[in-house]
This record gives C-alpha cells, sequence and structure tokens, in this order.
C-alpha cells in the first residue's frame, strides 16, 4: 500500500510524460491518503516515514516552476516560496517515524534527506556529507543503482564533481539505467562543473532524448545549450 501511495506521489511531482512538469492533483490525493493511514496505523514508523517524505517534497512546489511551468531545479529554487507549515508537518512525521524505528526504515531514510534540504536556509548551507551517509546507508537497505546515482549527485557536491562522476560513471554499465534519462542527466551536469563542455552538452542531449516529459526535454536542452557549442 505504501508503494502504491509513493508513486502516485511521484508521477505528480515529477510527471514522467506529457506536457506538464507537475501534477499537484496526484501530490493532493497522495497526501491525503497517507494522512489517512497515519491516522489509522499510528504505531507504524514507514508509514510516518513515507507521510513526512511527501509532506516535505510538496511544501517545495510552488518553488520549483516558473510563472510559464517551467522547472525551476533546486539550488535555484526560492525558498520563501517553500510551504512553512508543511515543512513543519513533514519535520513532525519524521520525528515520530525516527522515535518508532530508530530512523532505519526505507522511507525514514528517504525523508531524513529531505530534510537536510528543508533545514538549510540556502542551497550552499546543505550538508551534503550527511546526505550522502544517508544514503549509504539506504544503499545498504536497498541496494539500487537509482539510490547510488543519487548518492553520486550527494558525493559530487561533498567532496567535488570528480568523485561524483567516478560513481556515475560506474553506473553507465549498469543495464536497469540503459534508457534511465537521469544517468546522463547527472553526468552531464558533473561533467559541466569540470568544465568538459563538450562531454557535458552530449549527455544533456542523451538525457533529452531518453525523457517523454516535454518540460524536461526542454529544460535539458537549454543545458545542453549552455555548455557552449
Amino acid at each position: 500500500m505504501l508503494e502504491v501511495v509513493y508513486l502516485i506521489f511521484n508521477e505528480g511531482y515529477t510527471a514522467a510524460r506529457g506536457d506538464d512538469w507537475l501534477r499537484p492533483q496526484l501530490c493532493a490525493e497522495a497526501l491525503r491518503m497517507g494522512r489517512t493511514l497515519a491516522a489509522i496505523a499510528p504505531q507504524e514508523p514507514e508509514v510516518h516515514g513515507l507521510l513526512a517524505l511527501m509532506e516535505l517534497n510538496g511544501a517545495r512546489t510552488a518553488a520549483r516552476t516558473d510563472a510559464a511551468g517551467e522547472p525551476i531545479l533546486l539550488p535555484d529554487q526560492d525558498r520563501t516560496l517553500w510551504d512553512r507549515l508543511q515543512i513543519r508537518r513533514g519535520l513532525h512525521a519524521l520525528a515520530r517515524a525516527e522515535e518508532l524505528s530508530g530512523g532505519g526504515g526505507f522511507y525514514v531514510l528517504q525523508a531524513a534527506i529531505i530534510a537536510c534540504h528543508v533545514r538549510a536556509a540556502t542551497a550552499k548551507q546543505t550538508d551534503w556529507s550527511r546526505i550522502a551517509a544517508l544514503y549509504s546507508h539506504l544503499l545498504a537497505l536497498v541496494p539500487s543503482p537509482v539510490i547510488e546515482l543519487n548518492r553520486a549527485v550527494a558525493v559530487g557536491m561533498a567532496e567535488g564533481p570528480q568523485a561524483g562522476l567516478v560513481i556515475a560513471d560506474r553506473l553507465m554499465a549498469e543495464p536497469a539505467l540503459k534508457n534511465y534519462h537521469l544517468l546522463p542527466s547527472v553526468r552531464g551536469d558533473l561533467l559541466q562543473k569540470l568544465g568538459r563542455h563538450d562531454e557535458a552538452r552530449a549527455a544533456f542531449i542523451a538525457a533529452a532524448a531518453l525523457t517523454a516529459n516535454r518540460r524536461e526535454q526542454d529544460m535539458l536542452a537549454r543545458r545542453a545549450a549552455a555548455c557552449g557549442s
């Protein structure tokens, strides 16, 4: 049940295909179900962990797109637009989940990662070392190349883009990520930070070709163009 609710939320949070980056009605419905589950099963830490994850992610909705509906990446978001009440609800749910579980569940760990972002007053103040460590704990619990890719981002921020690229490059041989657009997208970002602009542009172009969401395609095309010709 928790997995289904999370899938509904994720499809609303970043639509897999179509012309819209967000589908807020799906997020709202997933949150409604999550709050209901927390009321029904108040002693289940993963229920509170999932609710915390959705509340904390949902709190950033107003800052994730511009007036034209184009995506705004996390480092560029106006944090004054984040919903502080929803953040408080999410942190309260996370505290309850950690109290019940010790902080080791799948959804609890993911919520703890998002909490690092919402607790940072600015993007520069984000505790990327803690995020990387939390992803390592998550990997130990649920080995996954997608989680490892997320860890590559965190390591790249904590230790420098070359350290993140080493991890991302290893994942290029992972069959499960063959058609996963976020792998070349992450590589493009890391390569761009390293000044390897031709490789970054090629990676962003490859990522754009793999996503079915028009807004994301446009964003990746802009990032490719920003790498120069």
